[in-house]
């Protein structure tokens, strides 16, 4: 049996020049802060990986504070805002987005039940959040927009650099979660002017439990984990040295391949998408048809569940999601989906194709052969489901 898998966007396969650092450098044991040669050589590999990820970026290597994921530097920016408004700050406004990941989310309702004030921006049909909304939610009394770049869900596209210069105008900061986006699409944090970026290297074919923060030089940050000095004396602990050169690896192949990657992704995610809409009746595409993340496709198949699509997709050797993985256990539709005004019974129906850099066409038409029966034998037990309850 084939097996295919087009889960990325929950996680992606360690790249085999990533592995192959790692395994090279095992014997690196040495803490990276102390002055011997052992620190010193563990201390060469973080700073070569921070320059790697900076360049990745288009930013100064001063600005990259590493953590153990996206989740880490989401709550990093998040948390500084509120211990900000703690200490008086004048700006006490956070404005999101209806559809970030459940890191900020639920940060933002944690925030929310304590008292500190969210506003959320709503998204159109296709996951597009409204520059007019935005300027019209935006005052002199917010200090942080956070909007991501690519959803990880739908794969739109959000209009960064355009929504970041929105909000400078009104004397906020500005944050994107671009966990999605690094290595499939370009995240240059110079041209987009934003102010901080999150990333974890398990989402671009790196180790897993690394991530990192960039901050731009002089914009408030305040340490989530204290007792140490490491990061500039902003995030303590003692370093994942190879872990944080895995992610420089992933990094520096991530800058190499981005376009002839992405240009690769889309055309198979294309194939994918037309091959479904000829061979399956009546399916929905979410997200946005041309703004979108070159390897995501989310697709709805009313009349069917979207849990039975994926185990019996998993029985063929083929791996996809009904969503967010961070979600996986919950029966609740997508968040993401109802937020975007798709109906309940459609959302519930929903699976989520994220393609990697190692999916073949040869893949997709295997997909395409076993993915029609699987949809009409779950339609009909739908169906029957229905005649019996009636």
């Amino acid at each position: 049996m084939r097996n295919v898998y087009l889960d990325n966007n929950a996680t992606t396969p360690m790249a085999k020049e990533v592995i192959e650092l790692i395994q090279d450098n095992v014997e690196l044991y040495g803490n990276a802060s102390s002055m011997h040669r052992s620190g010193r050589d563990a201390d060469t590999a973080v700073e070569w990986a921070r320059e790697q990820v900076a360049s990745l970026l288009n930013c100064d290597k001063k600005g990259i504070v590493f953590t153990s994921g996206a989740s880490e530097a989401n709550n990093f920016v998040f948390l500084t805002f509120r211990d900000l408004i703690d200490e008086g700050y004048k700006r006490n406004r956070i404005i999101t987005t209806t559809i970030e990941h459940p890191c900020i989310e639920e940060t933002s309702q944690y925030l929310i039940s304590r008292g500190y004030k969210v506003d959320f921006l709503s998204v159109d049909r296709t996951g597009k959040i409204s520059l007019k909304e935005l300027e019209e939610k935006l005052g002199d009394d917010v200090a942080l927009v956070s909007i991501m770049t690519g959803n990880n869900e739908v794969g739109t596209i959000e209009p960064i650099k355009e929504a970041c210069a929105l909000a400078h105008k009104a004397g906020a900061l500005f944050h994107t979660d671009a966990t999605q986006a690094i290595g499939k699409i370009e995240v240059d944090v110079k041209d987009w002017d934003v102010d901080y970026v999150s990333m974890s290297a398990h989402k671009f074919y790196g180790p897993k439990g690394v991530g990192a923060l960039y901050h731009r030089p002089g914009v408030p940050l305040r340490p989530l984990i204290h007792g140490g000095h490491q990061e500039s004396g902003f995030r303590a602990g003692t370093y994942n040295t190879l872990a944080i050169a895995g992610m420089g690896e992933a990094a520096r192949l991530a800058k190499l391949n981005l376009k002839e990657e992405a240009e690769y992704l889309w055309k198979l995610r294309e194939k994918l998408r037309k091959g479904i809409e000829e061979r399956i009746p009546n399916v929905v595409i979410n997200g946005h048809p041309t703004d979108c993340l070159p390897g995501t496709l989310d697709v709805s198949f009313p009349c069917a569940e979207g849990e039975s699509i994926l185990l019996y997709l998993d029985m063929e050797g083929i791996q996809v999601s009904t969503g967010s993985a961070c979600a996986t256990g919950s029966l609740e539709p997508s968040y993401v989906l109802l937020a975007c005004g798709v109906d309940v019974e459609i959302a519930h129906g929903s699976i989520r194709f994220s393609l990697g850099r190692e999916n073949t066409e040869e893949d997709i038409d295997y997909v395409l052969e076993k993915l029609p029966p699987i949809i009409k034998r779950v339609r009909m037990m739908s169906t029957r489901k229905e005649q019996n309850n009636g």
